[in-house]
């Protein structure tokens, strides 16, 4: 497990901070602050047999994740590179990179510094390689998005309502995650 969260890091190019650790997948989607930091030696820096050892094989329950911190500023050049226009997104909240129910998923809140909105980016890391399967963009007067969570145990929490999928615009917000589907 923890072997899967090593390589969507180094192949993002993202640095995590201290190890793996495991929480409520209710608890750790809810917070919008960085994780506390997980005791030993960064993911990224690792070698692969010590990351895979990190986690036991079935040491997680459904309803719980295995993570690591993120270190904020290694998101940048993600972005930049992704979305081909340097600067263009820059992160403002923590991001997300975890494992539930044996998918790996990143999670990046960013100001879209071209169309002056917020921006939540999720996405989905499988063998065949990444998708995104959200895109939300927010201003305290409007939304839009892009949702495709269909097939995972997500959704995207907008103005108290869960969407799973659809494309769209709704009221404004100050904040959007994503949540354990109800």
């Amino acid at each position: 497990m923890s072997f899967n969260l090593r390589n969507l890091l180094i192949g993002a190019g993202v640095a995590a901070a201290g190890g793996i650790g495991i929480k409520l997948a209710s608890d750790y989607l809810r917070n919008r602050g960085q994780e506390e930091e997980v005791a030993g030696a960064s993911v990224t820096e690792e070698p692969e047999q010590q990351a895979i050892q990190q986690v036991p094989a079935g040491a997680l329950s459904a309803n719980q994740v295995a993570y690591v911190n993120v270190e904020p500023s290694s998101v940048q050049g993600f972005l930049d590179k992704s979305f081909g226009s340097a600067g263009r997104y820059t992160p403002t909240r923590p991001p997300k990179v975890f494992e539930y129910q044996d998918q790996q998923y990143m999670v990046i809140w960013a100001n879209d510094t071209q169309k002056n909105k917020n921006q939540m980016l999720a996405f989905v890391y499988k063998d065949s390689g990444r998708s995104m399967i959200a895109s939300v963009g927010y201003t305290s007067d409007a939304t839009d998005y892009n949702i495709n969570l269909d097939g995972t145990p997500l959704a995207v929490e907008l103005n108290g309502k869960q969407i799973k999928s659809g494309k769209g615009n709704a009221e404004g917000t100050d904040e959007v995650d994503l949540v354990v589907a109800a």
